[in-house]
């Protein structure tokens, strides 16, 4: 009989840099992968029964492989992992159990989903019938068709290659996906959880929509403009037919897109300007604040607060409407996480991290 390993993988989340709401759109984004993880330990069975336990969250999943993999739940990603890696021709005819563990605040735009899912597809890979090491970017794009394509989800492709690459990325969508690694000497970010409850399926399809109908009324007058290729200081000319929140929206969207390419341009750089850095994250934040309007009174205090204690710029994190934000705090992070803590926030110093890996693996008879 084949052995199968007994093994914990684990995976980072992430933070958005700059880029928040882009990635959808094709456009350039910059995310940063953060020292709070995911793990899964698993150990395997003599049957086919998959069991896995979710203590943060005081919960547990259980089916059998050899009965149809139908979705017990939304977002059921435990088993449209199993029907994503048997297509790709895995196969699993001996079951497991699992214990989650994580770091990494859940509903919160740190990505906990998308770090979830990434370390299941790397533990299938592993403890199928036929293991073998996925490389990051075959993980990454097993993980969005589990994630994201699998339940028809508005999201792109931006949590799922961050948390399998790691470090810190510039990913570009268009017209395909290049990934370019970017090691820039950043210290220490502060990581502030509001606690307040986020609708990410809402806001991004709010916001997603809105956009696109934006460029598909300027693609039809303008065969061939793009949100690529239109430039900040020719709108005038195109948004003749676009209402004022429209044409707001717009200048927004293009100025993102620009702070983006900006901060890639300063992160190549040997050495870095900080404070130039995090005036970029300022400017970010402000567009995301008062343009897309997805920032909350509650984030907007708690970046305050980091910024009088001395950070050099932060943001909201993820689609936005509650969850968390961060913010650069190389010198006297302590300080800055207890601002945002005295604002009702729970505060994570974290560093960048590296993507998915196994932790520790055994073979078991």
């Amino acid at each position: 009989m084949t052995n199968f390993p007994s093994l914990t993988v684990s995976t980072p989340g992430r933070i958005c840099l700059f880029g928040e709401h882009q990635d959808y759109l094709d456009l350039p984004v910059i995310p940063c992968a953060v020292s709070l993880r995911v793990a899964i330990e698993t150990k395997r069975r003599s049957d086919s029964l998959v069991h896995i336990s979710l203590p943060d969250i005081g919960s547990e999943i259980s089916f059998s492989l050899d009965r149809p993999l139908n979705y017990g739940a939304e977002r059921d990603y435990f088993r449209s992992g199993i029907k994503i890696m048997r297509k790709q021709g895995f196969i699993f005819s001996q079951g497991f159990d699992c214990c989650v563990m994580g770091k990494i605040p859940i509903r919160a735009g740190t990505s906990s989903s998308s770090a979830l899912v990434v370390s299941w597809i790397n533990l299938l890979a592993q403890m199928s019938d036929r293991p073998r090491e996925l490389t990051p970017e075959e993980c990454a794009d097993l993980a969005y068709r589990t994630e994201v394509l699998e339940f028809n989800e508005p999201g792109g492709k931006m949590d799922q290659y961050s948390t399998s690459l790691g470090g810190i990325l510039l990913l570009k969508f268009y017209p395909t996906l290049r990934i370019e690694k970017l090691n820039p000497l950043l210290r220490s970010f502060v990581l502030g959880d509001s606690r307040e409850p986020k609708d990410t399926r809402m806001i991004l399809a709010r916001v997603k929509n809105n956009v696109l109908t934006i460029s598909r009324i300027l693609s039809e007058k303008y065969p061939g403009c793009s949100l690529h290729t239109v430039l900040l200081e020719e709108i005038d000319h195109y948004a003749g037919d676009l209402s004022t929140d429209q044409r707001e929206l717009l200048i927004g969207t293009l100025r993102n897109r620009d702070i983006t390419r900006e901060a890639h341009i300063l992160l190549m750089q040997k050495t870095i300007d900080e404070r130039m850095f995090g005036d970029l994250l300022n400017e970010h934040q402000s567009i995301l604040r008062d343009v897309l309007h997805i920032s909350t009174p509650k984030i907007d205090r708690m970046l305050e607060a980091a910024l009088r204690a001395g950070a050099f710029g932060g943001k909201i994190n993820g689609s936005g409407g509650g969850g968390c934000m961060f913010a650069y705090a190389p010198e006297h992070p302590e300080a800055v996480a207890q601002a945002i803590e005295k604002e009702g926030g729970t505060a994570y110093i974290v560093h960048v991290d590296s993507g998915t890996r196994v932790e520790r693996a055994e073979v078991v008879d």
